[in-house]
């Protein structure tokens, strides 16, 4: 047979294949089921396999230009993206998410690690001025002292002082990174093979925890409260996020748990892009607090509330509805919101 004739005879195929991306287009809220799928497909690729007869044959342009846009349009409506669905994504963040942290091991030991030790050096540098100087050095308690030496909304390099909304903007960018650059080291570490994720949690914990402690002993405490209160809960738990994060990734190269280390470190990386998403979502937050409200010559008691309506959205985020229903499992083969598929 003839290519030509042979092209020919596939015209109803091509026919069906048309009609059935109409019916997808018209219609695009509603799934097609398995069978029609599945033909829909076999329709697909033979479209693709006669458009390369046509091509290399050399046959009427009309032809093969019509056979391109066939296999153009049948592309585009099995592999497009799903179309945004503000359900599902709901269904997704407040769902799925919360229960994969609440069930992650990795960040359940980073939360113990960093507020232990935390609580602990906080304590020593309030009771030893030894302890301080060791982790704090002589220079870098100096450095605290002066940043939070004058009053809110006046002097003291933390304190804003008269800065115009234009400045606190850019500040925005630059509390974002600076609180950013110390999750990323805690994740970094954790690279290696969860040990120095271990040590990078640990070693933050107790400098941040001195310079608590250390700032209790002194006058300038009432302004360095002023400065940290507010955008401290959502913070430090962005780095504790990204110490589990981190801690899971490097754990994942030790136990494959069976499979490849590539594969395990795949698996791995999905399980965390989770807890990165909400690390990220407030680090972004806490930068928008620390430039705009914290430096500010707001009243405590407001930046207090901030702080307790901060600490119970992340209460009822991680615990409340962690522990509502079964936790859902990071390979769960259910498409996620925005995961193509076909239709």
């Amino acid at each position: 047979m003839k290519v030509i004739d042979l092209l020919e005879s596939r015209r109803e195929n091509w026919r069906e294949l048309e009609l059935l991306c109409q019916s997808v287009e018209v219609k695009r809220r509603r799934k097609l089921g398995a069978v029609a799928v599945t033909r829909f497909a076999s329709l697909y690729r033979a479209a693709c396999a006669d458009l390369a007869l046509a091509d290399s044959y050399q046959l009427p342009p009309a032809t093969v230009s019509y056979l391109h846009q066939l296999v153009g349009r049948a592309h585009n409506q099995l592999y497009r993206a799903r179309r945004f669905d503000l359900r599902s994504w709901g269904r997704e963040i407040f769902y799925s998410v919360p229960r994969r942290l609440y069930a992650d091991n990795c960040l359940r030991l980073a939360f113990v690690l960093f507020w232990g030790v935390f609580i602990a050096s906080m304590l020593l540098a309030r009771s030893s001025s030894e302890f301080a100087v060791a982790m704090l050095g002589k220079e870098g308690m100096e450095g605290l002292q002066q940043s939070f030496s004058g009053p809110a909304g006046g002097g003291g390099q933390m304190f804003s002082g008269g800065r115009d909304s234009q400045q606190s903007s850019i500040m925005v960018g630059f509390y974002i990174w600076h609180n950013t650059s110390i999750g990323l080291q805690c994740f970094a570490f954790g690279l290696i093979f969860g040990v120095g994720g271990l040590f990078a949690t640990v070693f933050n914990a107790a400098q941040i925890g001195a310079s608590f402690g250390y700032m209790t002993t002194i006058p300038e405490k009432t302004n360095f409260f002023h400065f940290v209160t507010a955008h401290g809960p959502f913070e430090l738990t962005a780095i504790v996020l990204s110490a589990g994060a981190g801690m899971r990734l490097g754990l994942a190269m030790i136990n494959t748990r069976g499979m490849s280390r590539s594969e395990s470190l795949r698996l791995a990386g999905r399980e965390t892009m989770p807890i990165i998403g909400v690390a990220m979502f407030l680090f972004a937050a806490a930068g928008l607090i620390e430039a705009f409200l914290s430096p500010s010559a707001a009243p405590y008691a407001l930046k207090a509330l901030v702080s307790a309506a901060c600490s119970a959205a992340l209460m009822f985020y991680f615990v409340v509805l962690g522990q509502s229903a079964e936790p859902v499992i990071a390979g769960d083969a259910r498409p996620v919101a925005g995961e193509p598929h076909a239709t």
